[in-house]
């Protein structure tokens, strides 16, 4: 398996020391950093896979410091906070989180997020620069590269986070056929979806953010009131 790189960026130490231990007994190369200024600088100079965000840190928080990076990088983020409340989890998914645990947490959960946040990147963005990539879906404003992430909707390419471009791709892939956001969330992350929330409502936000026209009026997500979402042909 080829060594993947992970940002930890922590101001409680033991946390930080915590999350390394098992990230490092399955194989991940672990940089560690206790504050946001020195997160960006180690994402500057190192090539890193994913990174794994707590939020309630002095100076700047992991909700500036995830819009910071979400400025210019897609890789997989992963925010850590001992806020359970939905709000909390809408504010960091909002601010261009993948996925949200919840302190005190168990860490072979966090590595088991780690692998799937990971394997969806991975899969979505493959190193070969010289493969065909040929498994696109075309539609009237949006054309959708599976094999190298590439998205362009109205002629403009815009660059989606791993779990947005799973959800646009479910819904492309599945033309004129309603998900709801459980099924979305079932189909997307992987997991039974046990409770009400609202992190895909979130995410298919920040998609129409990105692919719409007007994303108060969307016209390539449609909502179907009271059942949920669809792309039409």
């Amino acid at each position: 398996m080829e060594e993947r790189n992970i940002l930890v960026v922590d101001d409680d130490k033991e946390i930080a020391d915590l999350v390394e231990i098992h990230l490092v007994g399955d194989g991940y190369k672990v940089f560690k950093s206790y504050d946001a200024k020195e997160g960006l600088k180690i994402l500057e100079e190192e090539q890193i896979d994913l990174a794994i965000l707590d939020i309630m840190m002095p100076g700047t928080d992991g909700i500036t410091l995830c819009k910071m990076i979400r400025e210019n990088n897609t890789i997989p983020i992963i925010m850590l906070s001992a806020r359970s409340s939905d709000l909390d989890k809408i504010v960091g998914l909002g601010a261009g989180a993948d996925d949200y645990v919840i302190k005190p947490f168990n860490p072979l959960e966090l590595t088991a997020r780690v692998k799937s946040q990971l394997r969806r990147y991975t899969t979505l963005n493959p190193n070969s620069s010289n493969q065909l990539t040929t498994k696109e879906i075309h539609l009237e404003n949006l054309t959708i590269n599976k094999e190298n992430h590439r998205v362009v909707a109205y002629d403009k390419e815009v660059k989606l986070t791993p779990i947005e471009f799973d959800i646009l791709y479910l819904l492309a892939n599945n033309l004129g056929k309603v998900f709801s956001t459980e099924e979305i969330f079932e189909n997307v992350w992987n997991e039974k979806m046990y409770e009400a929330n609202n992190t895909v409502m979130v995410h298919i936000r920040r998609l129409r953010e990105k692919i719409e026209l007007d994303s108060r009026n969307a016209m390539v997500i449609k909502t179907v009131w009271g059942v949920g979402y669809k792309i039409e042909k």
